[in-house]
């Protein structure tokens, strides 16, 4: 099993004031007057609860996080490898600390952010990640208005152990929410909502089904085939093969080259069954195109890269970016991969490890699954 990434953020005054009838730590001097009334923080011992899920895992997961309360203390308090990645310079952290902390971590690359606070934490995370990379919230602040957080931190950990597990997790998209905590304290409620992030969850049917849980594929394909058709603007798409990247061009009504590589704009086709150095020359000559490359996996064995797409090469692959590919299957066919993950074997290490890490498929129609992806061993 690969090590698996996980960023930890700890917010150590979140909820600090619900014990003492002060409505939240959010304010100046709140969480000073919280102390003085009596208040403990709970945050660690609410992040704990999640990370104790992971322990019998803990070879197999390293923890980058900053320092202190801010998650080293209680990481390393459970035997988690730590990696340092940010220091708070005071024990009273601020809103500015976390976002610095974010900051590190993606830098990192981390596989998952964790973070253990309230909406105001929340706040802070969706300020500097926007829904560009998945977070999971463990609920730890006065008011959880956000639906960016589990129901429990242990049910935090449990969606972390799938993701280390390689099990299919959903992704989804959460409204991140906050209510002014100076009207809540004079009772009134009045939340306001200020964005939205990427959370994985437990696995879900909710499209195309049949009874008894399963999926239609052919339903489903139709549902693939519409979600990226809906996100066809005027970049250039790059249409690897396979039976289900073929299923797309025949929903586009346009000829397919099943095992070879077409290109396709404002759902036009521009080539069928290109070459490595044709790619190549577009890409060079064109070096302002926006680009995706549409691929799928090889049912079974799970190769996206290296197997029946050589014209999709190491140096294609570095051009088009792995933030634009998109990768398209069904869950049946993922199940189907019985927990092990995607394989790139692009021949060069570098891409491959480039590669490595979860990348996101897209199974419906607005409707994502986080999946591992590994270079070969």
């Amino acid at each position: 099993m690969s090590i698996f990434k996980l960023g930890l953020i700890i917010n150590p005054i979140a909820g600090i004031g619900g014990s003492v009838a002060l409505k939240g730590s959010d304010g100046e001097g709140i969480a000073e007057k919280a102390k003085l009334l009596g208040a403990q923080a709970k945050a660690n011992d609410r992040a704990k609860l999640a990370l104790e899920i992971l322990l019998p895992y803990r070879q197999n997961i390293e923890i980058y996080t900053a320092n202190a309360l801010m998650g080293e203390d209680i990481a390393r308090s459970l035997g988690f490898k730590v990696t340092v990645v940010y220091q708070a310079l005071s024990s009273e952290t601020t809103a500015q600390d976390t976002e610095h902390t974010v900051s590190a971590l993606l830098a990192e690359g981390i596989d998952l952010l964790l973070f253990a606070g309230g909406d105001g934490t929340a706040r802070n995370v969706c300020h500097m990640v926007g829904d560009t990379f998945p977070v999971l919230g463990v609920p730890a602040g006065c008011k959880i208005h956000s639906g960016v957080y589990a129901v429990t931190p242990k049910a935090a950990g449990r969606v972390v152990e799938m993701m280390v597990t390689n099990q299919l997790v959903t992704l989804t998209e959460a409204d991140v929410m906050d209510i002014d905590e100076s009207l809540f304290r004079q009772g009134i409620v009045k939340a306001k909502r200020f964005g939205e992030m990427k959370v994985p969850c437990e696995l879900r049917y909710i499209q195309a089904v049949k009874s008894g849980g399963k999926e239609s594929d052919e339903l489903v394909l139709q549902d693939i085939a519409a979600d990226v058709i809906n996100k066809m603007d005027d970049e250039l798409f790059i249409i690897g093969s396979g039976s289900t990247t073929a299923f797309l061009m025949e929903e586009l009504g346009l000829e397919n080259t099943l095992l070879g590589v077409d290109l396709v704009q404002q759902q036009t086709l521009l080539a069928n069954d290109v070459t490595e150095p044709q790619l190549w020359q577009h890409l060079e000559d064109n070096p302002e195109e926006k680009v995706k490359l549409v691929i799928t996996l090889i049912g079974g064995q799970g190769h996206i890269f290296g197997r029946g797409n050589q014209q999709l090469s190491p140096r294609v692959i570095k051009a088009i970016g792995k933030e634009n590919i998109i990768i398209i299957a069904t869950k049946t066919k993922l199940s189907a991969l019985q927990s092990r993950p995607l394989i790139a074997d692009t021949g060069d290490s570098e891409v491959d490890n480039l590669l490595a890490g979860f990348m996101v498929v897209t199974t419906g129609y607005n409707d994502e699954v986080l999946y591992p992806v590994a270079s070969p061993q």
